[in-house]
């Protein structure tokens, strides 16, 4: 067991935040205080670090208690501005998912489609204090007469609309390009053929789980920022791997873990939830996403601290290799090459298209610091990190 030479305690922490006297940095700012300090001096010194990223992620949605008719209804079927829900949950609630098109959406019938309209969508709106058509129906039963429930609906309105992600905040993620003659279209984007452009998704030395790279302070009942609202992890999200490859300093070079996040929708706002159109591929919900890391330690504070030309990610053919799941990796590149603005890849120059916002990631990161530093938002301990094995 490591023998660390700086131990803090998150009531320790906690308890410098309540009474104002947290020092806290972006993980930006960490950077060049570990640099200049040492990581054992900027444990001392440093108590919080805090994160952000902004970008589509598709396993988002809204879990919703629409409220009763009169008569009352168990609806089996729901649809909000037109958007399918699953109803299959009990007599009034219902999930909405974000990647879910318009009932009339022609899809990729006519090709590339452009996917207007979906879940996100309808999400976005919702924040937006927009007005909403909802419309329900079921079978009908003894004690839930009702067979049909249409009306117009705002967020305020809603007895129940909780952000319900299942797989958020991915730790890394692949560099697309297309190696094919002809363009295609992704869920990484539009793909110009011959490598004309490399797309990538990841805030880097920012993102969230690449500061915390085995979730140590991660796990059920992390506070974290949430569609500009406070959100928590209640799990692992889906397709999580926490025994993955990593590199010397921890950071998974491959997609690795990911965050099962909720949070109460009536808090947040569009600005940090946006509804996405991705061409010829489908509809998506941006989300912006910022977890605050504890110092607990010396190691913290150096995976903290980890820059962009120190993580990696692999680069892949998504016009062959993706699709047919071959594993073939064209090559690996540091987010620092990717944030230049081009990549090379035997010997060709290609230019690099983020569908992160790093200026969206910055502006979260400060918020949060901002939050913290007035005693507005604690850290969450975390019940059971998400490091860990939950099963």
């Amino acid at each position: 067991m490591t023998e660390f030479k700086v131990k803090k305690t998150y009531k320790e922490i906690n308890d410098k935040i309540k009474a104002g006297e947290a020092v806290v940095v972006t993980a930006e700012e960490m950077i060049d205080i570990v640099e200049k300090e040492g990581e054992v001096e900027a444990a001392k010194r440093i108590d919080v670090v805090t994160t952000g990223t902004f970008a589509p992620m598709c396993s988002s949605g809204l879990m919703i208690n629409t409220g009763q008719s009169n008569p009352l209804i168990k609806f089996s079927k729901a649809s909000f501005n037109k958007v399918p829900a699953y109803g299959g949950l009990a007599a009034v609630d219902c999930y909405l998912g974000a990647t879910e098109p318009c009932e009339e959406d022609p899809l990729n019938k006519v090709w590339p489609g452009s996917f207007r309209y979906g879940g996100g969508h309808v999400i976005e709106d919702l924040v937006n204090g927009k007005k909403v058509s909802m419309c329900c129906s079921g079978y009908g039963t003894d004690c839930y007469p009702s067979k049909s429930f249409t009306k117009e609906v705002t967020l305020e309105e809603l007895p129940y609309a909780l952000l319900c992600n299942p797989r958020n905040a991915y730790q890394n993620y692949n560099c697309a390009v297309n190696l094919s003659k002809k363009t295609i279209y992704t869920y990484m984007g539009t793909l110009k053929p011959r490598m004309g452009n490399a797309n990538f998704c990841s805030a880097g030395e920012l993102s969230p789980l690449l500061n915390d790279p085995y979730l140590r302070t991660i796990g059920i009942g992390t506070r974290i920022f949430l569609g500009g609202g406070t959100g928590y992890v209640t799990w692992q999200g889906t397709q999580c791997k926490i025994v993955t490859s990593r590199r010397e300093n921890g950071v998974p070079d491959v997609p690795s873990a990911t965050l099962f996040v909720v949070g109460d929708l009536k808090q947040m706002s569009a600005e940090w939830l946006r509804g996405v159109s991705i061409r010829g591929y489908g509809c998506s919900l941006a989300v912006g996403l910022g977890i605050p890391i504890p110092v607990l330690n010396e190691e913290m504070a150096r995976f903290t601290s980890v820059r962009d030309e120190d993580i990696y990610t692999q680069v892949v053919d998504y016009s062959e290799d993706y699709p047919n799941a071959t594993g073939k990796i064209l090559k690996k590149v540091s987010y620092k090459e990717l944030k230049s603005g081009e990549i090379e890849i035997d010997g060709k120059k290609i230019p690099s298209v983020p569908l992160s916002s790093m200026v969206k990631a910055r502006e979260i990161a400060e918020i949060l610091k901002k939050n913290i530093k007035q005693g507005k938002f604690l850290i969450g301990e975390p019940q059971f990190p998400a490091g860990d094995k939950l099963y």
